[in-house]
């Protein structure tokens, strides 16, 4: 290799390891903006099985927008198909399974366990792909871990005896998630991102009718412009922060992207409720939020 050859690839190296990171930080900002305001639909009488088809159809948009630059090259290879549908399907039955597991158990236990779906990427990782990170970013990852349980979690009630449905639905959920994951850095070294996104919108709209059937249209259901419209606009910064994922995990470690940006939109969202509507986290989440920042910044600077 000549010295001109050594240098051009020295000077490509940092570029590309920081491309990673720009495409995580976007999908942190979009999801933390996203998870500020996700539940204003079904406040506002859209049900969240509705809110789920209406992102369905949001994807086709950042779908539609990168496959067309891309010239519609989708790989149709029988193992980009299996990846694709793989990780679309992990991703939307988990969120299928959600809206049941919700209705039969507490939101505060539920989410703090699937919260942990990263710790299932990283040990697949680890295990199966051999990906190593530094001192720095291994304690990030910890740190990301720790924080995840503490943005949802509130001991009241807590009673395991009532959680004969709910929790073994929310294990399921998390591994779904947790594969999703694995399977979208497994999936990137044998395909391109776009095809991979365009796989995850065919599988989302493939499961909007089992939420149509989850639907109890027998209720008053809000069709005005702050329904489904307003809900199309929160679900659009869903729809493209996951197309931004698919480039994070393209560009990335696995074992640092999961823990990032799962740890990094709940920070998001917690000081966007605290600007927006003066809401004070308590004193567990703030220790969350801490946790997660420092978290954040070993991550960044580790890459």
């Amino acid at each position: 290799m000549t010295d001109q050859s050594v240098t051009s690839a020295a000077s490509r190296a940092p570029a590309s390891s920081r491309r990673w990171l720009l495409f995580a930080f976007l999908t942190v900002g979009l999801w933390g903006v996203w998870g500020a305001y996700a539940g204003i639909s079904a406040q506002r009488g859209f049900p969240e099985t509705l809110v789920y088809c209406v992102w369905a159809v949001t994807m086709i948009v950042p779908a539609v927008v990168v496959m067309q630059r891309e010239k519609w090259a989708l790989d149709r290879d029988p193992r980009s198909i299996l990846y694709g549908l793989m990780i679309g399907l992990t991703g939307a039955g988990g969120q299928m399974i959600l809206f049941y597991a919700v209705t039969t158990g507490p939101a505060y236990l539920i989410f703090p366990i699937i919260s942990l779906s990263p710790l299932v990427t990283i040990l697949l990782s680890l295990v199966l792909l051999k990906e190593r990170t530094s001192r720095l970013g291994a304690l990030g990852v910890v740190l990301a871990l720790a924080a995840l349980p503490m943005f949802d979690f509130s001991p009241q009630g807590f009673s395991f005896a009532h959680g004969s449905t709910w929790f073994p639905l929310a294990l399921v959920i998390m591994l779904c998630w947790g594969v999703q994951a694995f399977f979208m850095k497994l999936a990137n070294d044998r395909m391109s991102a776009e095809s991979i996104f365009f796989y995850m919108m065919v599988s989302g709209l493939l499961l909007a009718p089992v939420a149509l059937a989850m639907t109890d249209f027998s209720r008053p259901i809000n069709w005005g412009w702050d329904g489904p419209g307003l809900a199309a606009a929160i679900q659009m910064l869903n729809a493209v922060g996951a197309l931004f994922l698919v480039y994070a995990f393209r560009h990335g470690k696995a074992i640092v992207v999961a823990p990032l940006t799962n740890a990094g939109a709940p920070l998001v969202t917690a000081v966007l409720s605290l600007l927006i509507a003066g809401v004070v986290p308590g004193q567990l989440k703030m220790v969350g939020l801490a946790l997660a920042f420092i978290a954040a910044a070993l991550l960044a600077t580790a890459s």
